[in-house]
């Protein structure tokens, strides 16, 4: 059989590949944005001197790290909602749940590594730097936020970046729980069509470019704040 790319790139295909491409980057970037809020929370609680508050999220931490991505979304789209009142159930069905459930699952794993990633950049920082900050009256949270952190991050971001291509990887395996993504939609195409290599061709082409494309933004972004910081 001829390869014949046409066949799953035009009319209704292509725009299934589309809409899978669109529910990929939105699921990443909504599972990237909770990540890093919660890595940060994470990594402000471990630098504290609450011993309990930092053994709860080295848990946190362990777990997620331990625990296989596939385990935790399926703990969250099948477990989880039977702890659930039936109507909160059906309220979370409304909102599409795949989604959502699969959101919360990429985001928490991931923000285990980009914690481990910031705290590995806070350990270059001097403690004069630290020491300097309060010496000029800022509090804990201020210093951490306005001094600390900005470094912390600028240190850790070649790993930031790498995990941020693996967290866009990860939504691939969203497709398990019915999330229509691109892998799932790359499947469907298959399964439509009968043109195995085409299709998965795309699905490969797709992932490799929005791969390339976030270590390029993640390498100008580098350069950008190592500019920033030589002034």
């Amino acid at each position: 059989m001829a390869l014949d790319f046409s066949a799953v790139l035009t009319g209704q295909h292509g725009d299934m590949i589309v809409r899978g491409a669109t529910v990929t980057l939105e699921l990443a970037l909504g599972a990237w944005l909770l990540a890093m809020f919660i890595a940060l929370l994470l990594v402000i609680i471990r630098l504290s001197a609450n011993r309990y508050a930092t053994r709860l999220v080295a848990a946190y931490v362990s777990y997620h790290r331990n625990v296989p991505t596939l385990i935790q979304l399926m703990m969250w789209y099948f477990a989880i909602p039977t702890l659930l009142p039936e109507s909160v159930q059906m309220w979370v069905n409304d909102l599409n749940a795949e989604f959502l459930f699969s959101m919360f699952a990429l985001g928490l794993c991931q923000a285990a590594y980009f914690s481990e990633d910031i705290r590995s950049g806070l350990r270059a920082i001097p403690d004069g730097q630290n020491e300097a900050a309060r010496a000029l009256g800022m509090g804990y949270m201020r210093a951490m936020g306005s001094v600390i952190l900005p470094q912390g991050i600028r240190n850790a971001l070649p790993s930031l970046i790498n995990h941020s291509v693996l967290l866009f990887k990860n939504t691939s395996l969203a497709m398990v729980i019915g999330v229509t993504e691109l892998t799932y939609v790359t499947r469907d195409l298959e399964n439509q069509t009968f043109r195995t290599f085409e299709a998965y061709a795309i699905g490969t082409v797709g992932y490799l470019a929005f791969s390339l494309l976030l270590m390029g933004l993640g390498a100008l972004l580098a350069r950008r704040f190592q500019r920033a910081y030589a002034r």
